[in-house]
């Protein structure tokens, strides 16, 4: 087949491009023809939360990328419709993540779709993460321009189905996120904590991403005070000095990832905490060719989501064969069977706190056992080759 890539690739920067491009190269090695189109401009800058949308790295040599469409340019939709018209695509997929997008991706897919071409669209989100007012509208204008869809979690799928009529509630297949095994090969445990300036005797514990609200690492944070200290209460300061309260001293947090809210509201708390000198904070973007340094050199990677449907760190971690801690949110207790690849929590301190003690207790030769015959059974499910077989033949 000859199939179109709408969206986010090269030369911007992030997940969101890194699933395309892995995506391209399993259609590619499958036999098909691919070619990705993306923006020439993604987001304004006033509305881009970070430091740069950009990728310093060179353009993929084995990819076609296009950049034809501007988000907020409608003349560049009906040029890029055109284009993909007479590239004589069989097949558009879209990945679907935030409700801004959809009058530029769903006009495309329309476009597109009177002249007989399928669209296919991933669903990162259906409902956003930080919503608005003017969700629906925008969802449901994108819905209506699909012919399929694949969700990567259940909750997802859900969502999903609230916006389809009742004759089209089997067009919504599900498969769940693959690895991201782009990032390479693990390389050795100390040799990647010597490369970040690590210490090689503490256990680590990984927050790894974009650091929005969401992602609760405030809530992080106070659960971290509490299982390193006898710290009883979140909201209580303490005027004891913290090296008067540590009862395990063997925990270290690592923070990897740029700042797409606030910073100074987690300074201010780790002060609350008397957490200074316990947090490592490594928060300037975080390039591919790094991210195997982070992942080989923790013990744990933590996700205290407050919401969230499925993660792309996650799916990092099963690369790297790490286990996790996440919350009962959306579909991450989906694919982090408690127990057995790491830890599910609710949504409280207490709950994490408790999951990073029992971690901590472990001894450190016995976590293998513990956990990493299981993670590597469980990582198994999540090949790029199934993600594509949903695509293609939903039926099969």
């Amino acid at each position: 087949m000859r199939i179109g890539i709408l969206g986010t690739t090269w030369p911007y920067r992030g997940g969101l491009s890194a699933f395309n491009e892995r995506l391209a190269r399993q259609f590619m090695k499958e036999g098909n023809e691919v070619e990705i189109f993306t923006f020439t401009l993604q987001y304004p800058d006033f509305l881009f939360p970070g430091k740069t949308q950009y990728s310093d790295a060179p353009q993929p040599a084995d990819l076609s990328i296009t950049r034809t469409m501007s988000s907020i340019n409608p003349f560049s939709w009906c040029k890029t419709a055109r284009l993909i018209r007479r590239k004589k695509i069989d097949l558009l997929v879209i990945k679907f993540w935030i409700p801004l997008m959809a009058p530029c991706l769903g006009t495309i897919a329309r476009l597109c779709r009177r002249k007989g071409i399928q669209v296919v669209s991933v669903l990162d989100n259906v409902i956003p993460h930080e919503p608005h007012f003017w969700d629906k509208w925008l969802i449901r204008y994108f819905i209506g321009s699909v012919d399929r869809f694949v969700a990567m979690s259940e909750s997802v799928q859900q969502d999903c189905l609230r916006f389809l009529p009742a004759s089209r509630q089997n067009v919504v297949a599900l498969s769940p996120h693959p690895l991201y095994d782009n990032f390479g090969e693990a390389v050795d445990k100390n040799e990647a904590r010597k490369a970040l300036g690590l210490p090689l005797d503490k256990t680590i514990l990984l927050f790894f991403g974009f650091i929005r609200d969401y992602k609760g690492l405030d809530l992080l944070m106070k659960a971290y005070a509490r299982a390193i200290t006898n710290h009883q209460s979140p909201k209580t300061k303490l005027i004891a000095p913290l090296r008067q309260r540590i009862t395990n001293n063997n925990l270290l947090l690592v923070v990897a990832g740029e700042f797409y809210n606030n910073a100074q509201q987690y300074s201010d708390l780790e002060k609350d905490l008397h957490l200074e000198g316990q947090i490592a904070w490594h928060t300037n973007f975080i390039p591919d060719d790094r991210v195997r340094y982070y992942f080989s050199a923790a013990d744990l990677i933590v996700q205290p989501y407050k919401s969230a449907t499925q993660s792309g760190v996650t799916q990092i971690a099963y690369h790297f064969e790490k286990p996790m801690l996440v919350t009962n949110v959306g579909g991450l207790a989906e694919i982090v069977p408690d127990g057995k690849v790491g830890y599910v929590c609710d949504v409280n301190v207490e709950s994490v706190a408790g999951a990073l003690k029992r971690f901590a207790d472990i001894e450190p030769k016995e976590r293998g056992a513990a956990f990493l015959q299981t993670i590597r059974e469980e990582k198994q499910k999540y090949g790029w080759d199934k993600m594509a077989t949903a695509i293609l033949h939903p039926h099969s």
